[in-house]
């Protein structure tokens, strides 16, 4: 396979028919045999590939290049999201403005060219692919999430994720009921992913006053944390925070899969959490 090929099978795993701005083929190449992923990969990590006769690197997240200069514009799948959810449009745009903002700051200071470099010089592929392969996992939350009755309580949810995807199994890390009681009803419930980060305190704020009871995010920061907590602890809303790493695997996961059946050799590293 090629670079082209390979970001081809995450859009068509994903169901996407477009490269989201937040992932891009750095160096391409052909006759790709053995690839080495992981979720973050550096200048480090791409001498160690070099050396050790991968063909190809492939990143999570984003390393640099129009990806990560970029990135601001796949935060906007959240306002997608919040309006499926009965969100209005002009509070869902609202809501991720101060995100946007963030993004294009801390995009227009970095070194966006530094691991790229490194690649060029090594003459070694490289690429990333971020959110198809998230919206790989999105879906397989959801589904999940799509089969819990509104009356099962939020421990009983947090149970039957860890029984249907063996990542958060395997995980060092455990799935954080981070506001609510465990005992409280999940109720209407919405998993918030797939959108280059989490929306934080605004967009959870925004499911909470348009009819969702439980927030399912990724990861969530200790300050939007707080915030929602002092909020909407005792309003009965509720905050699930799945652990970033362990989530991120579920949708790499079967992209590995994939790549495996058509006969190409994988080498996870950098955090990636077995399924």
């Amino acid at each position: 396979m090629n670079t082209e090929e390979i970001m081809a099978l995450a859009l068509r795993l994903a169901g996407l028919s477009e490269v989201p701005a937040d992932s891009q083929i750095y160096y391409p190449g052909e006759r790709i045999k053995k690839i080495l992923i992981g979720l973050d990969l550096g200048s480090a990590e791409l001498q160690l590939a070099k050396s050790l006769g991968f063909d190809l690197a492939i990143a999570h997240h984003p390393q640099g290049g129009r990806a990560s200069l970029n990135f601001a514009e796949v935060l906007k799948n959240h306002i997608r999201q919040m309006v499926q959810a009965g969100v209005p449009r002009e509070i869902a745009e609202a809501a991720i403005q101060e995100r946007l903002f963030e993004a294009r700051v801390s995009a227009h200071m970095s070194n966006y060219d530094h691991a790229l470099s490194i690649a060029r010089l090594l003459g070694l592929p490289f690429m990333n692919i971020h959110t198809p392969l998230d919206e790989i996992g999105r879906q397989r939350l959801a589904e999940v999430v799509g089969r819990a009755h509104p009356e099962l309580s939020l421990l009983e949810l947090v149970g039957l994720l860890k029984e249907s995807l063996p990542e958060f199994r395997h995980a060092q890390t455990e799935i954080d009921i981070r506001v609510g009681q465990p005992q409280n009803m999940i109720g209407r419930t919405v998993v918030s992913h797939g959108a280059g980060t989490n929306g934080g305190y605004p967009v959870a704020k925004a499911y909470f006053e348009h009819g969702v009871d439980t927030v399912i995010y990724i990861h969530c920061s200790p300050g939007d944390s707080k915030r929602l907590r002092e909020e909407f602890q005792e309003k009965g809303k509720n905050l699930i925070v799945t652990g970033h790493i362990a989530s991120d695997s579920l949708g790499i996961n079967p992209f590995i899969a994939e790549l495996l059946r058509r006969g190409l050799e994988v080498v996870p590293i950098s955090g990636i959490v077995p399924g």
